[in-house]
């Protein structure tokens, strides 16, 4: 199902003209319009997902090998000295398009695209308590 006033929908089913580095029945890959580097890619299914919670187990298989398969064929081409595979659920983990995309950044030695977060620290009750509730 696709979502008339979604962006991404129109992104992905060729409604807006993007420039694509690859597409089959589910998927397509597009440059990014806003790049964070050189390269950046976005994978987008076409079907209208809002999130990796929505998106079904094998589509969600699917995405992350046509990640692998899009940053090894895109290392050779860029030439960039590593990867950033991205994908963001709501607001608050700062997705901003509520369409399921993985966002593929190479990155160059020194580079500042700025990702990262601060490293913190498991507490034993932290710990205590996750596993308690997982298991």
């Amino acid at each position: 199902m696709k979502d008339e006033n979604c962006i991404f929908c129109k992104l992905a089913n060729g409604e807006i003209p993007t420039a694509t580095l690859y597409e089959d029945e589910d998927f397509r890959v597009i440059l990014d319009a806003s790049p964070a580097a050189k390269g950046h890619a976005l994978i987008i299914p076409k079907e209208h997902y809002a999130n990796l919670y929505e998106l079904p187990d094998e589509l969600a298989q699917k995405a992350i090998l046509l990640a692998k398969k899009m940053i090894t064929k895109m290392t050779d081409v860029l030439g960039c000295d590593g990867y950033n595979i991205v994908q963001n659920n709501g607001e608050a983990a700062g997705q901003t398009v509520f369409h399921f995309h993985m966002h593929l950044i190479p990155r160059y030695q020194d580079d500042d695209a700025g990702f990262g977060w601060h490293m913190g620290e498991l507490t034993e009750e932290d710990r205590d308590e996750i596993l308690a509730k997982i298991n």
